[in-house]
């Protein structure tokens, strides 16, 4: 079996493809044999060594969180699903491992994968699509939403539960962009250099997905009563949200039946495809450039 992996933390130099032995699935534990996996931000911020407070210095570790396959083995206590099984879900945060020819999670971070969606669409939405859920959840009909970052990966995802949750809809992306995102219901669409001004005490939930909106902005688009919420957490961060007042900052926390309804519902377009094997450039510009634009990179494996 091959996965990525790297045996420090650094840059993208740190990667390689290895040959590693998949984990027996524990008492409530799956095997997956991968068809496809797709890559997040997430996935060099830990490899970078931005999260080794949590993370840890254990050698080598694994890359790759999200993936879409077939159920190869069972835990004993496992109850849900069953060998066969064509299933979306998410990697343990710490041990990762979903860019890799199998990997072993457990049954709880697993779903069935929809019959209309091929493997690839699959695997791009487990942790955009919680993060997404979970950070609109108290979103009401007739509210209004600002989405800094609207065309990103968790931004699609967010628009696209703000308008099912029957709210407006307000975003920021790159100018170039602006048509793509009035397409999927974003209006109005600003640029990212935006004056908030103009769109002073509108919103009922501002949601800063890149974790790049200054504080005073944000509470200058918000009504009065109204929720920032953040998830790119920063020791600074985590302080203002402990304190009286509307910031909040939040990560994905995957949940069964959250992850059922996201594979239910939730659609988000394929920027580029590569194997296993042409993985390790792919994602390096991914990180250095941030393309390719208008979607997820998808890493398959081989016989996918």
């Amino acid at each position: 079996m091959k996965r990525l992996q790297y045996d420090r933390y650094g840059g993208p130099e740190v990667m390689r493809l290895a040959e590693f032995e998949p984990a027996r699935p524990g008492p409530n534990e799956i095997l997956v044999r991968v068809r496809a996996a797709a890559s997040n931000a997430l996935d060099w911020k830990m490899r970078n060594g931005e999260m080794k407070l949590m993370t840890g210095r254990s050698f080598p570790r694994a890359m790759g969180h999200d993936f879409a396959g077939v159920v190869e083995a069972v835990g004993t206590d496992v109850t849900r699903l069953k060998v066969g099984d064509a299933v979306l879900g998410a990697a343990r945060f710490r041990q990762a491992g979903a860019f890799a020819e199998m990997v072993t999670v457990p049954e709880s971070a697993v779903v069935l994968k929809p019959v209309d969606l091929s493997y690839e669409q699959a695997a791009v939405l487990p942790t955009v699509g919680v993060t997404a859920y979970q950070a609109t959840a108290e979103v009401r009909p007739g509210q209004a939403v600002f989405v800094n970052g609207c065309l990103g990966g968790v931004g699609r995802a967010a628009v696209q539960f703000v308008r099912a949750r029957g709210a407006s809809v307000s975003g920021s992306c790159r100018d170039a962009a602006a048509d793509e995102a009035r397409e999927l219901g974003v209006d109005p669409v600003v640029g990212f250099g935006f004056d908030p001004a103009a769109l002073a005490n509108r919103f009922d939930l501002v949601f800063d997905t890149p974790g790049l909106l200054p504080f005073a902005t944000a509470r200058t688009l918000l009504k009065p009563g109204g929720t920032i919420v953040d998830i790119v957490p920063t020791s600074a961060k985590m302080i203002r949200s402990v304190l009286p007042g509307p910031f909040r900052v939040m990560t994905g926390r995957l949940v069964t039946a959250h992850l059922e309804e996201v594979a239910r519902t939730l659609r988000l377009p394929i920027a580029r495809t590569v194997p296993l094997v042409e993985a390790i450039p792919a994602l390096t510009e991914l990180e250095r450039d941030q393309r390719p634009k208008g979607g997820k990179l998808v890493i398959t494996m081989a016989g996918s």
